[in-house]
C-alpha cells in the first residue's frame, strides 16, 4: 500500500505532465527565447514545473482598469533602438486616443513545487541570483506555488489623446534606462540558470 508521500508525489507528477503538455496560453503564443533554458532546466527537475514565464519586456499599453484584448499596443522582449521605438510609438499615437503608458516589466516565473522544502530551496537560489521580489504565493493540497520576480521596473504615462506628454529628450533617456534594466533582468535569468547546476 502506497504511503502518503508516494501519493502526493504521484499527484504532483500527474499535474506536472498535464501542465507541460498543454498549449501555451500567453498573448505571445510561445516561451521567450531568453528564458526557455531556465524553464527547461527547472522542468527537468523532479520537484518542480513552470506554469508561466516572461523574460522581461518593454511595452506600450493602453490605460485600463482591467485586462482586456488590445491592451498591449507594442511589445519588445529585447532591447529596442530609438528609431524603431519612435516609429512604433507614432503608429500607436495615430490610432490610440486613450492614455498610453510606457512600461518595463522584469523577468517573472511561476513555479509549482512538490512541497515547502523544495520551494524554499529554489526561492533561496532565486534570491541569491537577484530575483529579489520573490516569494511563496500559495501552499495547498495542490502543492506550493512560487512567484519568482526581479526588481527592474518602470511604468509611467507618456501620451494622451494621441499627443506626447514628454519631450523627445526624455523619451530617449527613458528608453536608454529601460534597455539597461532589461539587460540586467536577462543577466539574472542566466545567473539563476547557472546556479541550478550547483
Amino acid at each position: 500500500m502506497a504511503n502518503g508521500s508516494d501519493v502526493i508525489m504521484k499527484r504532483f507528477q500527474h499535474r506536472k505532465q498535464h501542465v507541460l503538455q498543454r498549449m501555451d496560453k500567453s498573448s505571445k503564443g510561445d516561451i521567450d527565447r531568453d528564458i526557455v533554458g531556465l524553464c527547461n532546466k527547472i522542468n527537468a527537475m523532479d520537484d518542480y514545473f513552470t506554469t508561466s514565464s516572461c523574460s522581461g519586456r518593454i511595452l506600450l499599453l493602453k490605460a485600463s482598469e482591467k485586462k482586456e484584448p488590445g491592451l498591449f499596443l507594442a511589445v519588445w522582449h529585447k532591447n529596442v533602438d530609438v528609431g524603431s521605438f519612435k516609429k512604433s510609438l507614432a503608429r500607436v499615437l495615430a490610432r490610440e486616443k486613450a492614455v498610453v503608458y510606457f512600461k518595463l516589466d522584469p523577468c517573472i516565473l511561476h513555479v509549482a513545487c512538490k512541497n515547502l522544502d523544495s520551494a524554499v530551496r529554489l526561492l533561496d537560489k532565486a534570491k541569491l541570483a537577484g530575483w529579489k521580489k520573490s516569494g511563496i504565493m500559495a501552499n495547498s493540497d495542490k502543492g506550493v506555488m512560487l512567484e519568482l520576480m526581479s526588481t527592474e521596473r518602470l511604468e509611467l504615462p507618456i501620451a494622451r489623446d494621441g499627443k506626447l506628454l514628454v519631450s523627445d529628450a526624455y523619451l530617449d533617456l527613458l528608453l536608454e534606462e529601460a534597455n539597461k534594466k532589461l539587460r540586467r533582468t536577462k543577466e539574472k535569468i542566466k545567473k539563476l540558470e547557472n546556479m541550478l547546476n550547483m
